[in-house]
């Protein structure tokens, strides 16, 4: 009985390999006769190669299934490159041995390099912070941070390393902090500086008006002479908060400009008649150079009055009596220049790109009376004008602040 079967599996599996070796070479037979028809581009197929018709159909909607997604997917890719390539923050690729694969143009200016493929990810960074960073990356395969400051180039910059899971290599996202800190500086020093200028006034409040209930509201003398101080200081208090809230509404453009057709020389001689009795009082001299017959400028009259006012303020506090200060007005390409020139203490050269900002000062030996306010308001009304303001001193020898309004028809 056992051999019957064996015997009979036996027949079954020639059998089995008789049809499959007749169906081989009978589709290898079909496939030439197929090819050969093609090759001869004969367009009527006969009826035994129907099946190889079919194939044929077959195949060809998978090559334009194929053809489709391969259309798609470069499409993707290059939506994906123009992605990258207008990036801010720089993109680095690098496979599993640190060689940078892709770097997208953000991150060449970043780390100031023109050829970072094929090179290792040490070379193109060059800061061992953010080495460690990304070495701690491929050891963990896990994300990891590092913000490092560049002083050479005054910038912040943080890198994100993040593994590729796929490849063992890893994609670095560079991202430059540097106007953030600026803004984050800015604002802590607006804060100490708001802080301490409303320290003074307001602890000299205090003891002129416990010296008052002490006794001295009752002495003719000292009573009146105290109740002054207390005037002026509630004075500079609220000029303080009157150019605070203006700076503020100007930098937030809640400050509609009136802009009319303004003489440049009637905007020189009104500013300088309301400053003429305070130069007088300090001993200076108050000049003006300025010709008839310049172009008038569209722009806000009251608004550039104070500017004007502003930068004279600033001369005469700063210029010792018998000194002189001079209201000039010119033109230049496409826009009228307005100067006022003083002979006083000067500026340090350190200091000139920082005394448009709010609450900076010099020395201590220059802070005088005033918010430190007014140079940083007048730089926001020029440059709501469209125009630039700016300053030239040296120190013993006076300064000079301009600024430009443009000429519009």
């Amino acid at each position: 009985m056992k051999m019957s079967q064996l015997s009979l599996y036996l027949a079954i599996i020639f059998l089995a390999a008789a049809w499959f070796a007749w169906r081989y070479y009978d589709l290898k037979r079909r496939l030439n006769e197929y090819a050969s028809l093609v090759r001869n581009r004969q367009n009527n197929l006969p009826i035994d190669v129907k099946d190889l018709e079919n194939l044929s159909n077959a195949i060809a909607s998978l090559q334009t299934t194929f053809n489709l997604q391969l259309s798609t997917l470069d499409s993707q890719t290059a939506r994906l490159s123009t992605v990258l390539e207008q990036l801010t923050d720089g993109v680095l690729i690098a496979d599993s041995h640190g060689q940078v694969q892709f770097a997208n143009p953000a991150a060449r200016k970043l780390f100031d390099t023109k050829t970072p493929l094929n090179h290792s990810v040490a070379e193109v960074v060059r800061n061992h912070q953010l080495i460690e960073a990304w070495r701690r990356c491929q050891q963990t395969r896990e994300m990891q941070s590092e913000s490092v400051e560049l002083p050479m180039r005054r910038q912040f910059l943080q890198l994100i390393a993040i593994p590729d899971s796929h490849e063992g290599g890893s994609l670095l996202l560079v991202q430059d902090l540097t106007r953030v800190r600026r803004l984050e500086t800015v604002r802590r020093d607006f804060i100490s500086n708001v802080s301490h200028e409303l320290r003074t006034p307001l602890a000299s409040l205090r003891a002129l008006t416990e010296t008052l209930q002490n006794g001295a509201l009752s002495d003719p003398t000292a009573g009146p002479r105290f109740l002054g101080r207390i005037s002026t200081e509630v004075d500079a208090l609220t000029q303080m908060a009157q150019e605070l809230l203006d700076l503020s509404r100007i930098e937030s453009g809640q400050v509609e400009l009136v802009l009319a057709p303004v003489s440049p020389k009637q905007l020189l001689l009104t500013a300088m008649d309301r400053m003429k009795m305070q130069a007088e009082r300090a001993g200076l001299k108050l000049s003006l150079g300025c010709a008839d017959d310049l172009p008038h400028v569209r722009a806000d009259r009251a608004r550039l009055e104070q500017v004007l006012v502003n930068l004279i303020h600033n001369a005469v506090k700063f210029t010792k009596p018998g000194g002189e200060i001079s209201l000039e007005a010119g033109s230049v390409i496409g826009a009228i220049r307005c100067a006022v020139r003083d002979t006083g203490a000067g500026i340090p050269a350190e200091s000139l790109s920082r005394i448009f900002e709010r609450f900076y000062r010099v020395d201590a030996s220059r802070t005088g009376s005033g918010t430190g306010l007014g140079l940083s308001i007048s730089k926001h009304i020029i440059e709501a004008h469209g125009g630039k303001i700016w300053a030239e001193s040296e120190e013993g020898r006076g300064s000079v602040f301009y600024f430009e309004i443009p000429i519009t028809n």
